[in-house]
């Protein structure tokens, strides 16, 4: 499995964003549980309105797949996203992955 950077921009709608995270972080906890998402969360407070997910997946659709079904891309909180394979080779986390 390779593993694959996610990055989320939002949109400004900080009322619809915090109605959905509830089945958000649902949905993304469900995704740790079939061992996909490794780790996810927002950016610091006062930093881009944004966050970041590690996801571990056989290809790069599957990741696609992963993010169109999240209540926040079908809410259309995300204004942006992008997908980057990442090929990690130290660091604290990297005899886990």
């Amino acid at each position: 499995m390779a593993l694959y950077a996610v990055t989320y921009s939002y949109t400004d709608d900080d009322d619809t964003l915090d109605r959905v995270r509830p089945e958000h972080r649902e949905y993304l906890r469900g995704l740790v549980d079939q061992e996909h998402l490794v780790l996810s969360g927002p950016w610091a407070s006062g930093e881009l309105p944004g966050a970041l997910l590690l996801f571990q997946a056989d290809t790069r659709d599957a990741v696609e797949g992963f993010v169109a079904k999240d209540p926040f891309t079908e809410a259309g909180v995300i204004s942006e996203y992008s997908v980057t394979e990442w090929e990690p080779v130290m660091g604290s986390l990297y005899s886990e992955l």
